[in-house]
């Protein structure tokens, strides 16, 4: 019975190590391995196939595109950030949180800080491509705040989750040129930053509650409520029937 139940699950005995790199990975690492030493536009599709050990239909079933590639590394980050998370921070002000989760998630980069060395001159040329990265970013940070335990679904959350992609990239420009090994620049930058995002933030918070009541006559007016209200007074003095007398 047992060895039976041992050779039903070959390799179970093997290292960690020797298990196989998910084929999503393995493209993701490749084409960062090719950017850290070519340009952006001279990588082809072909190369980081035959860099990931993958035949070209089979990187196509994995990724889209070129692009969808570097976005994976945005997949990458949020799992390893998201396994991390432990909650020991919940008590903390919402500035130490941030800081936190933009650490964290600097550290999950560091083996591709190399290639996206490289590439992010080339990206910020290209208005297409960073929306589509922003668009991957956004998703990222929703899940990265509500690790945190700050809101994103209330009706400030879209600009938070924002600010925070915004506050992230800021600060990504400093980290990939800091080669210091505490780095002091990017932590100063991610200080500085935080304060102003704070500033803004409170700022915001603080037009939404005294517009409040003038969102509420806003939303009053689109639903047509004043109308139906206006309509059951005129029912109640005998005026409705006004409405539909023909014309003479």
């Amino acid at each position: 019975m047992t060895s039976t139940a041992v050779s039903a699950t070959p390799g179970a005995d093997e290292p960690a190590a020797s298990k196989p790199v998910d084929p999503r990975r393995r493209a993701v690492d490749a084409l960062m391995r090719l950017a850290a030493i070519r340009p952006w536009d001279a990588i082809e599709l072909p190369d980081i196939a035959s860099e990931a050990g993958l035949t070209l239909a089979e990187l196509r079933g994995l990724f889209p595109s070129k692009l969808a590639m570097l976005g994976g590394i945005t997949r990458i980050v949020d799992d390893a950030v998201l396994a991390e998370s432990t909650g020991e921070l919940a008590a903390e002000p919402i500035r130490e949180r941030l800081f936190d989760l933009v650490m964290r998630r600097l550290d999950a980069m560091e083996p591709y800080k190399a290639g996206l060395r490289r590439i992010a001159p080339a990206i910020r040329r290209d208005p297409l491509a960073l929306a589509a990265l922003n668009k991957g970013a956004v998703n990222s940070w929703r899940y990265m705040l509500a690790s945190a335990g700050i809101p994103t679904e209330d009706s400030l959350g879209h600009l938070r989750v924002q600010g925070a992609v915004l506050l992230m990239a800021r600060v990504s420009e400093v980290w990939l040129d800091d080669d210091e090994p505490e780095l002091s620049r990017t932590m100063a930058r991610l200080d500085s930053e935080l304060k102003t995002a704070g500033r803004i933030m409170a700022r915001v918070e603080d037009v939404h509650r005294l517009t409040a009541p003038l969102r509420g006559i806003a939303r009053a007016l689109c639903s047509g409520r004043p109308l139906k209200a206006r309509r059951r007074e005129r029912a109640a003095s005998g005026e409705e029937n006004d409405d539909y007398a023909p014309a003479i």
